[in-house]
């Protein structure tokens, strides 16, 4: 496709979208305008000339090709990025994804900027618009860092903020008219917060609140029959243009991420736990069956030929989710390993020289258009989540270890 015909279909696109009627309009809920502007700073840009592809990387699933991959993305985004860190949603997702690449790699350096900035921070999440579920995001990273230390040298203003707005959401009333968590990517925002606090306190009722609101969530926007989630309810009706419905790539990207950050901190005893096992199991098979020729996915799921870039951060979180399911013996080795093998090999591709990660979507809430260089931090912490989740795969049983790695 030439230039001028990209932009054609995505204005014809946009049009589309815009003037399409709103599935039940008295449901739908905005966003609190909160920050807007607060939100976009420092997010990521996408330079017109961003310099050559990265020609130093292998695809191969070795612990060693992995380890590499993960370094040269992460040293380039905290050297980007760290000066400007902040406590929105944005960052959060890279936050999640620093503490997984020390984990990955042994280099203690991202960890420590995520506890650097939190401390800064004296670790309190965002809270003028409560219970909007982005401003509780930040709570992953400050409860991951509280679990992983040692129970003995755990310090509880960690989590002690974190704690306190939780308490206050789960003593909230549900709202008839307007769900809690009514925009899909919510779920990768709240929810695993919650799960976490309840492993944290060793007290249930954080979890059940979170199983009670995704449920509300799940039979407002999941379609059983695609097994994929509309973004919000503005999108039941509307068409893609080859007259499929909208399912945005990024935004189940949010919901598979949430499912294993869910299902990492739910007890096997938890009775729920099946259901979410299943809608995994049944979002992972069809998200592989639509994957692309070069083992990515496009950022309208079901209209691959109007998008003609990769969405990488839909990709990256797919990627994280079906190797954790492999990982987990949730998904079959079998069947699953090549789909990750293509997309983490399609991944590398849109690695620049410096270690810059192209070709993920602006902030959105839709697909849309976007250039090869376009980075933004959340896309970046999907791949290194991603990549954690590939390191663990490859030096585990599941793959043949290679001698001297």
């Amino acid at each position: 496709m030439k230039p001028s015909r990209v932009t054609a279909v995505y204005l014809l696109l946009g049009a589309f979208l815009i003037s399409a009627p709103l599935a039940h309009p008295q449901t739908v809920q905005q966003p609190a305008a909160a920050s807007p502007t607060v939100e976009r700073e420092h997010v990521g840009d996408a330079p017109d000339d961003p310099g050559p592809l990265a020609t130093d990387l292998s695809p191969a699933l070795k612990p060693a090709a992995i380890r590499s991959a993960i370094k040269k993305v992460a040293d380039w985004q905290l050297r980007v990025a760290e000066p400007n860190f902040n406590s929105q949603w944005t960052f959060a997702a890279l936050y999640d994804g620093l503490i997984a690449a020390s984990a990955a790699t042994g280099d203690s350096r991202y960890r420590q900027a995520v506890i650097d900035y939190a401390t800064r921070q004296q670790w309190k999440l965002l809270n003028n618009r409560f219970p909007h579920a982005d401003d509780m995001a930040l709570g992953q990273a400050y409860l991951d860092l509280y679990l992983t230390d040692r129970p003995k040298q755990r310090k509880s203003e960690r989590i002690a903020d974190t704690k306190a707005i939780l308490d206050k959401l789960i003593q909230r009333p549900d709202d008839p008219a307007k769900d809690l968590w009514w925009w899909c990517d919510a779920l990768f925002m709240a929810p695993p917060v919650l799960t976490r606090m309840s492993m944290a306190t060793d007290d249930p009722k954080y979890r059940i609140f979170m199983e009670q609101e995704w449920a509300i969530t799940t039979k407002s926007l999941y379609d059983p029959s695609h097994h994929l989630y509309f973004r919000d309810a503005r999108y039941l009706t509307r068409k893609e243009q080859n007259g499929q419905p909208i399912f945005w790539s990024r935004g189940n990207g949010w919901v598979m991420g949430a499912l294993i950050k869910v299902l990492q901190t739910m007890p096997a005893t938890d009775p729920r736990r099946p259901e979410f096992v299943q809608q995994f199991r049944d979002m992972a098979a069809e998200v592989a069956s639509i994957q692309g020729k070069d083992g990515l996915w496009r950022s309208g799921l079901l209209d691959p030929d109007s998008y003609p870039l990769p969405e990488i951060s839909g990709s990256a979180f797919f990627t994280y989710a079906i190797a954790y399911g492999i990982n987990e013996n949730i998904l079959d080795r079998n069947q699953y390993l090549p789909v990750i093998e293509r997309s983490w090999a399609g991944m590398l591709s849109h690695i620049y020289a410096d270690g810059r990660l192209g070709s993920i979507q602006p902030i959105d809430g839709q697909p849309g258009i976007f250039k090869p260089s376009a980075s933004y931090v959340y896309g970046v912490g999907g791949f290194l989540l991603a990549g954690a989740e590939l390191e663990r795969l490859s030096r585990e049983k599941h793959l043949p270890s290679n001698p001297g790695e």
